[in-house]
């Protein structure tokens, strides 16, 4: 199973934001699409990547100042990204190796979707559904 499978399942939109926009900006729309990253694009490249998790560390370092910073301030910019070519199995290794739990799809260094740690598992549990299906068949008709 490739990532593009998984895309093709849930689809390829993904909610961005600008890194010169605010953090209110940014967990406003965290809380409006009911996520827990933002990808951060500057004229069409990815930049870089928020999640609920950074918002709360820099709160906890920097309290509430942090509110009205931009998102350039708070993001991660080194973005560990993927491609739909890549496997399932491989996402779900880097992603639990990295601690990661949201990786932009890049095609052609375009964003092309995002996948989530619960993408790759729900991925994987349909996979074995159907991996069982096909065995049932082939010991029913043998």
């Amino acid at each position: 199973m490739k990532i593009s499978d998984i895309l093709r399942h849930k689809g390829s939109s993904v909610v961005t934001i600008g890194p010169g926009d605010g953090v209110t900006d940014l967990l406003a729309r965290l809380a409006e699409h009911n996520i827990g990253a933002i990808v951060v694009v500057d004229r069409d490249a990815v930049v870089g990547i928020v999640s609920e998790r950074d918002i709360v560390r820099r709160l906890n370092t920097d309290g509430a100042e942090v509110l009205s910073r931009s998102v350039s301030e708070v993001m991660t910019s080194s973005v560990v990204s993927c491609a739909p070519g890549d496997s399932v199995d491989s996402i779900g290794a880097a992603m639990t190796e990295l601690r990661v739990r949201h990786m932009p799809v890049l095609n052609g260094g375009r964003l092309a979707g995002i996948v989530t740690i619960g993408d790759v598992v729900a991925g994987r549990i349909r996979q074995l559904e159907q991996d069982r299906v096909q065995l049932e068949g082939y010991i029913t008709r043998g």
